[in-house]
């Protein structure tokens, strides 16, 4: 099925079941420990053995030499795989770096070696009697010292842009902001670690894995190790966590399948918790430098977003500067982002990449651009929409309720109390501050398929490859296919997560639950369609209540299959109505904080949310995608940070010990409000993106607020107390 058109009246505008708030179907398993998740396939490989990685202990490097034989001969061991006995081995499309390292060494803890063994401490103990030589080569890890040599990236769409005559309008604007802001390298740190189980069939490879993107991962397996696409299988029906993290395919898959192949054994692979975040990918940091040109009226008449950021050799950037092409209205602009070659570990995608760490760094603008105009926050932004986008006005956007999402914030927050001034408001040794910031993310369409089966009982089963990540797929899938068949939801089976199913859309970059579910619509559609055909009906028949009714006639949905299972498959693809319309997913964040006077420690007091971002197809699972989100900005905002060690190059703070996230008492009442709003140009279902919104902002928003209780402006993520204490008002 095509979407080309702007979507009409369809079936799941009946509502029924699509739109409910409605509990996880999955979430049983999950409770009860009975969800499989990728490590623990015990009943798929009951006798597999352990693999354990080696990474290595430098940045960058040439191996000199690998000695084995201790590890070989140690108890247990069932064999050693490196690049020396791996065989030739390419780059997947999607890795910037090499997954198994040799000679070469592209960063700290790339994997070296694999040690297969009997048992998980066997593997561990042979894993450190190893012996590996290097030879150091110098390297770059500080982003600020290269920032001189950084280049504009040949790879992203548009690295830089400019309407109008930026510099003249600047330069005669009677108000200015010019300032820079960074935030640092962050971790995805997710519950479950990278997992695989590898097992060979002949020349057949399986994977039990966790991956968000099958297709991907199978894709970039096969190119990896030469082989062609069909011999590969993936299978993750449940993932703890990903953000992004596991998009793309890693080293313990990879080496889960060596390992397999050398022992000829299953193989289960875990990438152990120290190695995570320098072996894997992170959320890159970023230096950014904006400006902004206003009246005294506060009209925005020139705004320019640079950013720069570092990856290894052919990475790409942090698009940091995406929303402000968009966000704002403003006759000349500019945006450029520059790319430094750096020899960290490999930056990507972590939630919401580009507007999460850019809108970090524009919305405190805004905020500071607000205090120079001595107008109100809320207002300045107001009165700066736009209904087109910035860059080329006849381009309008499909929805745009952005207006509406500030102003319902400011009065379900409370904001008219807020004191303009800072540190004039306290309560005994805090001080009380409010905070708000812009929420904003692109909704993006990805062509999606699914299968879906109609048996003699009336259950009706739909298999795809999408994934859930904690996101709540399982359900929304339930719900669309209940929706269109018109039964109830204890009569449909959802099957995720396995590459022997059409190809999804996966779960990433705010994409995975409209495009998903318009994939499960296009094949009802069509299952909707034999079965009518089946059955002698009418093709406009009702789907309700378990029948199928046409002119005057009733018969029940399971007899539609009373000669045979029917078993249909299809898939949604888009034209062109994203590039007619700008479609895009808007919110406002209002925050309070209090900071010891004594101490600059932050407390949360209380976070607001209000999203406008299509149909809502689950207002329970999409309130905790983004509360969800919310603690991860606060996260970004208060303590996040990878520290790097740039004698050596890597992050010292590799583990969740040191690498702080926020915990339940970091977290205050969250409170989420969804506008009720639909746009038929994104997809059938007139659903967007809402995962990643609650991350874009927030940060901002807390940071604002912190500046509103103490007047100290801090433009270096996080918002630590070291960087307020020295600056706090004087106590009494």
């Amino acid at each position: 099925m095509k979407f080309t058109t702007p979507a009409t009246t369809n079936p799941i505008d009946q509502l029924k079941v699509v739109g409910k708030p409605t509990d996880r179907v999955d979430g049983p398993n999950k409770t009860t420990g009975t969800a499989r998740y990728a490590y623990e396939r015990h009943d798929v490989a009951p006798n597999a053995a352990y693999g354990y990685i080696v990474g290595a202990s430098v940045a960058k490097a040439i191996i000199k030499s690998i000695d084995i034989s201790a590890a070989r001969g140690a108890p247990g061991v069932l064999g050693v795989v490196t690049y020396e006995n791996a065989g030739k081995l390419e780059k997947g499309s999607k890795n910037t770096a090499r997954l198994l390292a040799g000679p070469e060494v592209q960063h700290y803890h790339q994997a070296v070696a694999l040690v297969v063994a009997e048992t998980f401490e066997q593997a561990r103990a042979a894993a450190a009697l190893v012996k590996v030589e290097y030879s150091p080569i110098s390297g770059s890890y500080d982003l600020a010292k290269e920032m001189a040599a950084a280049k504009t990236p040949k790879k992203d769409e548009k690295p830089a842009t400019k309407v109008g005559d930026f510099d003249g309008a600047f330069a005669s604007a009677p108000v200015k902001l010019d300032a820079t802001y960074t935030t640092p390298d962050e971790s995805h740190a997710m519950m479950e670690p990278h997992a695989s189980i590898a097992q060979w069939n002949g020349d057949k490879l399986t994977v039990w894995t966790a991956n968000q993107m099958i297709d991907w991962g199978v894709s970039d397996m096969a190119q990896t190790l030469g082989i062609k696409k069909e011999k590969v299988r993936f299978v993750s029906p449940y993932i703890g966590g990903g953000f992004g993290g596991k998009l793309f395919l890693r080293a313990e898959a990879v080496l889960a399948a060596l390992g397999a192949k050398q022992t000829g054994r299953a193989v289960k692979v875990a990438l152990q918790r120290p190695l995570m975040i320098n072996n894997t990918t992170h959320r890159p940091a970023t230096i950014q430098r904006i400006r902004i040109g206003a009246t005294r009226e506060g009209r925005i008449t020139a705004i320019a977003h640079e950013s720069w950021s570092g990856d290894l050799p052919g990475g790409q950037p942090e698009t940091a500067v995406n929303q402000t092409r968009l966000l704002y209205a403003g006759p000349n602009r500019l945006t450029h982002m520059r790319l430094a070659e750096l020899d960290l570990p490999e930056g990507n995608a972590m939630r919401a990449p580009g507007e999460a760490p850019g809108m970090m760094a524009l919305e405190i603008a805004m905020d500071e651009l607000a205090e120079k105009l001595k107008m109100d926050p809320v207002t300045l932004r107001i009165i700066n929409d736009t209904t087109v986008d910035p860059e080329k006005r006849t381009r309008k956007f499909s929805q745009r309720r952005y207006v509406e999402c500030l102003r319902t914030g400011a009065e379900r927050f409370g904001w008219s109390k807020r004191n303009a001034e800072p540190a004039k408001v306290r309560e005994g040794r805090w001080l009380v501050g409010y905070g708000v910031a812009s929420a904003f993310r692109n909704n993006i369409v990805m062509k999606s398929g699914a299968r879906v089966r109609l048996d003699s009982k009336g259950m009706v089963t739909v298999e795809t490859d999408m994934t859930d990540i904690g996101t709540g797929t399982y359900t929304i899938i339930a719900q669309t296919a209940a929706e269109m068949m018109g039964v109830t939801l204890d009569k449909v089976v959802v099957k995720l997560g396995d590459s022997d199913y059409p190809v999804s859309a996966g779960s990433g970059g705010q994409w995975g639950g409209n495009s998903s579910t318009a994939g499960v619509y296009a094949a009802c559609m069509k299952l909707r369609e034999a079965v009518t055909k089946k059955l002698g009906l009418a093709a406009d028949a009702e789907f309700a209540d378990g029948t199928v009714k046409a002119g005057g006639k009733s018969v029940a949905l399971h007899e539609a299959a009373n000669g045979g299972e029917l078993v249909v498959e299809d898939k949604m693809e888009y034209g062109d109505l994203d590039k007619k319309f700008q479609q895009s997913t808007f919110g406002a964040h209002f925050v309070e904080v209090a900071v010891d006077a004594y101490t600059g420690e932050v407390r949360l007091r209380r976070m607001l949310a209000v999203c406008a971002a299509g149909r809502i197809l689950n207002p329970k699972a999409a309130r905790s995608q983004v509360i969800g989100a919310m603690t991860m900005g606060a996260g970004a905002a208060l303590m996040e940070e990878l520290v790097v060690d740039e004698r050596v190059g890597f992050f010292v703070n590799h583990d969740l010990a040191s690498y702080e996230v926020p915990v339940h008492a970091d977290i205050p009442h969250q409170d989420v409000v969804f506008l009720d709003e639909t746009d038929p140009m994104s997809s059938p279902m007139k659903a967007k993106g809402v995962g990643e919104l609650g991350i874009c902002g927030v940060a901002a928003a807390i940071a604002n607020a912190i500046y509103n209780a103490t007047g100290v402006r801090v433009r270096e993520y996080p918002v630590t107390l070291d960087k307020l204490i020295e600056k706090m008002p004087q106590v009494a």
